[in-house]
């Protein structure tokens, strides 16, 4: 298995970048306000002067919610040889973006991606697997915009581990992808092991922001302070996942991004809902699930 693998990546090495796959539409301002809204960012000057914001760069090239299998392109021809291997769970472990200019509204981009590396197999805490990582870069005709190392674990999840109902509030320790907590956001999982929500607070003009970073987005402070939040809110967005597995969880989970009552947006699991129960704008409460000593995590459920 592991020379197969092995010459499956040397041959898609080998063969350099894929064909250029263009853009379903023209760079346009609905995606972009749309893009602007979910984040959150109220910087004025995309819709003024018709910019894209850099980080939207991979948007317009995305394939869609059913994409057709694609064998010209190498995370693709790679994901399929993995997959036959019986490699068939995927997390993202690294993505390193650099953007040459704005793109602007009507502007159609396309991109070429090239295999940069196969490696394997590793043991992780999620299972044996193999690394892959890939060089994108995006254009406009003849011109380099911006480009994208992007590195995933394909991996065998072990078929030791048991189903935990999403409804259960202790989580298996040995299944958590856990965070990394810095020292901009340990006062935050501080608070979740004490059962608090706590946000991050400018110590100069009050701002609130989350997440948690290093200096103020509206005054440029680094003095940090926080506050508890009530620990209600309302789903903006939600997603049901059903495919690929999780280890240690019963499919389907329902992740939502709540926009809490005091105003920041905050990602987490509704904890025992139906997905059909789950909508934009249902009330939520924040629940906490202790996975150890060292580690608890913010969910939400329902409210009636």
């Amino acid at each position: 298995m592991e020379d197969t693998v092995n010459a499956a990546a040397e041959r898609i090495r080998a063969a350099g970048a894929g064909p250029a796959r263009p853009a379903r539409d023209p760079v346009n301002l609905p995606m972009i306000r749309n893009w602007l809204e979910a984040i959150g960012d109220r910087n004025p000057r995309y819709e003024q002067d018709g910019l894209a914001p850099p980080a939207m760069t991979q948007v317009w090239t995305m394939r869609g919610l059913h994409p057709a299998a694609d064998p010209t392109d190498p995370l693709s021809a790679m994901s399929a040889v993995l997959d036959q291997a019986g490699f068939t769970s995927v997390v993202a472990t690294n993505c390193e973006q650099t953007y040459h200019r704005y793109l602007r509204d009507g502007e159609r981009v396309e991109v070429r991606s090239r295999l940069v590396d196969v490696s394997g197999p590793k043991r992780t805490a999620l299972g044996e697997g193999w690394f892959v990582t890939t060089d994108s870069t995006w254009y406009v005709g003849a011109e380099a915009v911006a480009s994208m190392t992007f590195r995933v674990l394909r991996f065998r999840p072990p078929g030791s581990v048991a189903a935990t109902p999403a409804s259960e509030r202790t989580a298996a320790a040995s299944d958590v992808l856990r965070p990394v907590v810095t020292r901009d956001t340990s006062f935050f999982w501080a608070g979740t092991a004490a059962g608090e929500l706590r946000i991050q607070r400018c110590g100069r003009c009050g701002r609130l922001r989350h997440p948690p970073g290093p200096v103020c987005r509206q005054c440029g402070a680094d003095r940090q302070d926080h506050l508890v939040a009530r620990g209600t809110g309302e789903v903006f967005s939600f997603v049901v996942h059903r495919h690929p597995p999780v280890p240690g969880r019963r499919l389907p989970i329902v992740v939502a991004l709540v926009e809490l009552t005091e105003g920041v947006r905050m990602v987490g699991e509704v904890l025992g809902a139906d997905p059909a129960q789950v909508r934009i704008g249902a009330a939520v409460r924040v629940d906490f699930v202790r996975v150890d000593a060292e580690l608890t995590l913010p969910a939400w459920r329902l409210l009636p």
